[in-house]
């Protein structure tokens, strides 16, 4: 038992870190002078690093032994942590944050291959559970401390908060892991695959993040990262598929479940935090709203994955895990569509309740995610097969939220257009500020007060365009929940 709480300890404080930083961006927007897709890098940077060093998982098991890297890990991750209170720029900080997310990204892979290698059988599902619920409850109780301790003291804490937590995340992973020499004490890292995928990677979330800023294509630096993630992702590729070693071993892929695992991981990866992103910044663009409020909002997101998850304890092997994804991608479905009908009058308690939908489909998923993807996989590369689980869930997270600003930034100037041009002085609707409730386009008091109303209704459109991204995306996930071989045959070395 000690060892499954070290490595819930170990995984959640990863975890805790995009929940909790979350609640501060409207506080951390305004302290470094930046714009709503600029501080939107802080959590882009975070998941992006994740998605470029969390492959190195499997080599760094290999190199080290699973018990250094996770003592290094959490070490470096304290240290980027503590950092990352002390920053004082915008650009100070998401180098923080990508290097808080390098030493802390592999400890995912890492300790749920532990968890999958020390418990077997029957004892697997609910061990699996019982890890899912714990890095559940964390994220739950995270954005009502970050939100509490922005609100009180400053930013700069939701930072500080989580250095007790490594320190005893440090001395669990001393006492319960136990040392394991290193599989490879010779295993190389295949550089060439590495710095292609990284450099590919980053690329494409430089076009995501600068494009709409740029005009896209338009502009010679899109073209130019463009036409460089093309080429990274072809070497990477033809790399990937003639190595004898590489980097990310796409073969594995030819297992059927493991195939349609990941592929679900990637769409559950889109829809995981963004709502978690999106809902904090439309609420707190569009009104003035308190950050324990907002702690609140995605607390509640978090106490529907608890109870799911308390459920999955006792029902993770009585259900199908075609059951399973079916029921937790219609609750996000469902929020989906809940989401898509926000307006201008939108409650916090609609929101709220929202957002716990999702909750309960996001812990619904987390175990038939785990059995189905490594029903039939070699239990020796179990931190492999890991790694690539974690890294293409994390990429599209990160891809995702970018793209779901660029909808809400790129549709809210076209409706601002199409509403603008109805204010002019020769409307005459706008000539009677008494009846339009005290606008007056003929005063320049009058006319600011409409066009900063017309502003706040094509960015709610923006946002409601996002949500009907999600609402869409959660659709795409049937058609491979329908092709899962369950019961599954178990693994089979090749002849």
């Amino acid at each position: 038992m000690g060892l499954l709480i070290t490595c819930t300890l170990v995984t959640t404080l990863y975890a805790t870190t995009i929940t909790i930083a979350n609640v501060s961006l409207p506080q951390i927007q305004g302290a470094l002078s930046a714009s709503p897709d600029q501080v939107a890098w802080i959590v882009t940077s975070n998941l992006i690093a994740t998605a470029v060093t969390i492959p190195l998982a499997g080599w760094i098991s290999a190199r080290f032994g699973r018990r250094r890297a996770m003592m290094w890990g959490v070490a470096g991750f304290g240290v980027a942590t503590l950092m990352c209170g002390l920053s004082t720029s915008l650009g100070e900080l998401v180098f923080w944050r990508v290097l808080q997310s390098g030493f802390g990204s592999p400890l995912t892979p890492i300790s749920q291959s532990v968890v999958i290698d020390e418990f077997t059988g029957e004892k697997r599902g609910p061990a699996v559970a019982i890890y899912s619920m714990g890095v559940g409850i964390a994220p739950t109780i995270a954005p009502l401390l970050g939100g509490y301790v922005s609100e009180e003291i400053s930013w700069h804490w939701v930072f500080f908060i989580l250095l007790p937590i490594a320190f005893v995340a440090f001395v669990g992973v001393l006492i319960f892991i136990k040392p394991d020499p290193p599989r490879e004490e010779r295993a190389k890292l295949d550089w060439t695959g590495f710095l292609s995928l990284s450099i590919a990677i980053a690329c494409v979330q430089l076009v995501l993040d600068r494009g709409e800023r740029e005009e896209w294509f338009d502009s010679m630096e899109i073209v130019l990262e463009f036409s460089l993630a093309l080429l990274c992702g072809w070497i990477f590729l033809v790399h990937s598929l003639t190595s004898d070693r590489p980097f990310l071993d796409l073969r594995l892929l030819l297992e059927r479940n493991f195939a349609l695992g990941i592929g679900i991981a990637t769409i559950f990866g889109m829809l995981f935090v963004t709502p978690m992103v999106m809902i904090p910044a439309m609420i707190q663009q569009l009104r003035d709203v308190p950050e324990f409020t907002v702690g609140l909002l995605i607390a509640m997101r978090g106490i529907g994955t608890v109870i799911s998850q308390v459920m999955m304890i006792s029902f993770a092997h009585r259900w199908s895990p075609r059951l399973l994804f079916f029921i937790g991608f219609a609750l996000h479905t469902y929020a989906g569509l809940l989401m898509a009908r926000f307006d201008m009058n939108v409650s916090l308690s609609e929101m709220a309740w929202a957002m716990a939908i999702q909750g309960l489909g996001v812990g619904f998923l987390w175990v038939p995610m785990t059995l189905v993807t490594f029903s039939n996989f070699d239990p020796r590369r179990s931190a492999e097969g890991m790694t690539l689980f974690h890294f293409l869930r994390s990429i599209a997270s990160s891809y995702y939220i970018s793209a779901s600003f660029v909808v809400v930034f790129h549709t809210q100037k076209m409706n601002y257009s199409d509403l603008v041009q109805w204010i002019n002085p020769f409307n005459d609707r706008l000539s009677f500020g008494g009846v339009m409730g005290g606008w007056n386009a003929e005063s320049a008091t009058g006319l600011a007060g409409i066009v900063g109303e017309v502003t706040r209704q094509a960015t709610t459109i923006g946002y409601i365009n996002s949500f009907n991204l999600f609402l869409w995306t959660s659709m795409l996930v049937y058609p491979l929940v329908a092709l899962i071989v369950w019961p599954p045959r178990g693994y089979r070395p090749r002849a």
